[in-house]
């Protein structure tokens, strides 16, 4: 399978998101609204559970399943009160002392006028700067297409997963393509120039780990997200954390010098 044809995969109408393994894989969860500041965007969904016993927040990113909810919740496309908002429920964690959970599934953050407006880019700024210091343990899981800054915002994180058809790129392949080779048509070529699929993530020490999907059923591979999620934060847990700190603003100080 070519770095084109996962990003199909990832970009799947029926492919399931990060609210599905939620609900699948946190106990109790009850979501929580708004930034506080301008309104709720139905983009991100965050709240409060329990993993196997443990308190956590988790934040993901929607897309909607139905054409109607799809818009509602503008097709995964965060606006800056989405990311106000999942930084004020990371917030919240530390204070609490709370783990945090991040599912990316995403094609970028909406650009349109009015997020603009509203200071889209200090927002994802915010949430990259804010992250590199949060006083909790981090786990971000790349769970279909984490596009652009608009993923990153919600994957400085001290252990990153990455499903196996999963992709986790700067910019869209077809973007790639119409701004290098001035024809959107080299969209496959470029995905393989962009080395976006998980095995080049995981090769290239973006991506900590990667689940398995093939051959797999979605329950299947929820109950090896749980276990592998269970696994990283009793281990990132027992770190200190001034050490825990260091160990993840170095992970991403090393991306590029590869």
């Amino acid at each position: 399978m070519n770095a084109y044809e996962k990003v199909g995969i990832a970009r799947a109408a029926d492919r399931p998101m990060g609210n599905w393994y939620i609900s699948r894989i946190i106990d109790n969860f009850t979501e929580l609204h708004g930034d506080r500041r301008y309104s709720d965007d139905g983009a991100i969904v965050g709240g409060i559970g329990f993993l196997d016993g443990m308190p956590v927040t988790c934040i993901t990113m929607n897309r909607g399943d139905t054409i109607e909810d799809r818009i509602k919740r503008n097709f995964g496309c965060p606006s800056p009160e989405g990311y106000r908002k999942a930084l004020r429920l990371m917030k919240q964690a530390e204070k609490f002392q709370r783990p945090v959970i991040c599912f990316v599934g995403s094609p970028g953050a909406y650009c349109g006028i009015g997020a603009e407006e509203r200071g889209q880019g200090q927002a994802i700024a915010e949430n990259l700067w804010e992250m590199c210091a949060l006083k909790t343990p981090i786990i971000s899981v790349v769970v279909g297409e984490g596009g652009s800054g608009g993923a990153l915002a919600l994957s400085v994180a001290d252990k990153i997963f990455m499903f196996e058809n999963a992709v986790y790129s700067v910019i869209s392949p077809e973007g790639c393509a119409s701004i290098l080779y001035k024809d959107s048509s080299k969209a496959p070529e470029a995905a393989e120039a962009l080395r976006l699929t998980a095995s080049d993530l995981y090769r290239m020490k973006i991506a900590d780990a990667i689940i398995p999907e093939s051959y797999k059923a979605p329950e299947e591979i929820a109950r090896i997200l749980k276990k592998s999620i269970i696994s990283e934060l009793s281990l990132l847990s027992k770190q200190s954390m001034p050490r825990l700190l260091a160990s993840r603003y170095g992970k991403f100080r090393a991306i590029g010098t590869l």
